[in-house]
């Protein structure tokens, strides 16, 4: 009952701690024959890798990943799939003042009552480090869905971070790639969101965010009732990533201030005599199975929690303490938090059509 693993068909296993040797993942399910190359992994962890810029943790790792098992002469083998990235940057140091001590907003003390002990350097598992791993798996997830469904694309992005939130009025895909924030907006709205984020540094404070993934031409018809909904899943794995306390799916909690003739999204016959929507308040979702238009997921990222700000807190023998956290942390997660988003996407994803290809194969409902 570890709880290390999500998924499936399509199941990965993560290991390792912040500052352990190592950690990295084990990918089982994926299907044989898909195109895989350490560069192809690389490409997506570099977007998630720390200390690229002054906005995010100074910590400062290569995040190289290595294919030990599962890929033959270039080829997924149909095998289980094992992924290292080793630690170069660990400053343990750093956290020998709070190793009696429970830091407030961490997991430090929910580990400690269940049980019994905790790795508090950078936070062991709970630390936002173990993410790298997820992107390194949604990284042979995005190559396997290329040959399933080659014209999916999965994009995230930060929409909001603290008091700044993006004009939608103005939103532009290809400034997405092009600033530290992964936001859709021109260059001069980044350096606002840059001062902003800056100036709270200096405070010795820091901030969340909240990221929107969206994946594009999605088939319609993945998911399955109930159990197995696809937006189950999705939030399920949002929810999984480190600091994240909210996710909705298309319109989330926004429409429970709509009228239903608002909400509900329009149906017509297209020229192609596909179904065409009106809107996308649903997110792409409906009875959990995808209806074949963008599929759209927002989680919220809290605050970094590890800030050089005093906080009160306890000490193991229960005696009153206050905590200041040193070390190289990130003033918003949610940045890095990105990359992650789009790999538990493209690994639910991926996961969902096995699903679908095993049980129905093509659709069976034809309209028209």
């Amino acid at each position: 009952m570890s709880m290390n693993s999500f998924g499936h068909l399509f199941r990965v296993t993560t290991w390792g701690e912040s500052h352990g040797p190592a950690l990295g993942a084990t990918v089982d399910g994926c299907p044989p024959g898909v195109s895989v190359e350490e560069a192809m992994l690389q490409h997506w962890l570099d977007k998630r890798r720390p200390g690229q810029n002054k906005n995010t943790t100074q910590r400062n790792e290569p995040d190289a990943v290595k294919i030990l098992s599962g890929v033959f002469e270039g080829k997924t083998t149909g095998t289980s799939i094992q992924l290292m990235i080793e630690n170069t940057d660990q400053r343990s140091r750093d956290y020998g003042e709070i190793s009696q001590t429970f830091r407030p907003g961490h997991a430090d003390i929910t580990y400690h009552m269940k049980y019994g002990n905790r790795d508090y350097r950078g936070g062991g598992r709970s630390s936002a480090r173990e993410t790298a791993a997820r992107v390194a798996a949604g990284g042979i997830a995005r190559e396997a869905i290329k040959a399933i469904a080659p014209n999916l694309e999965i994009k995230g992005y930060m929409t909001k971070m603290g008091a700044m939130e993006i004009d939608r009025e103005n939103f532009h895909w290809d400034a997405i790639d092009r600033n530290d924030f992964w936001i859709p907006q021109a260059a001069d709205v980044a350096q606002e969101w840059e001062d902003y984020l800056q100036a709270l540094r200096k405070e010795h404070d820091s901030v969340g965010g909240v990221i929107e993934v969206v994946a594009r031409n999605v088939p319609a018809g993945i998911g399955a009732p109930i159990y197995g909904k696809l937006d189950t899943d999705l939030a399920a794995a949002m929810m999984s990533i480190n600091a994240v306390k909210g996710v909705e799916i298309g319109e989330g909690m926004a429409a429970a201030g709509l009228k239903g003739s608002e909400n509900a999204d329009e149906i017509f016959m297209g020229n192609d005599g596909q179904p065409v929507f009106s809107s996308n308040h649903a997110g792409g979702i409906l009875g959990g199975i995808s209806t074949g238009q963008d599929v759209v997921v927002r989680f919220a990222v809290k605050p970094t929690s590890s800030i050089l700000t005093p906080r009160q807190s306890i000490r193991i023998d229960g005696s009153p303490t206050e905590v200041i956290t040193k070390g190289r942390h990130d003033p918003c997660v949610g940045i890095r938090a990105v990359p992650v988003g789009e790999a538990m996407m493209a690994c639910v994803i991926l996961d969902h059509l096995l699903l679908h290809r095993g049980q129905v194969g093509e659709n069976q409902g034809k309209i028209g």
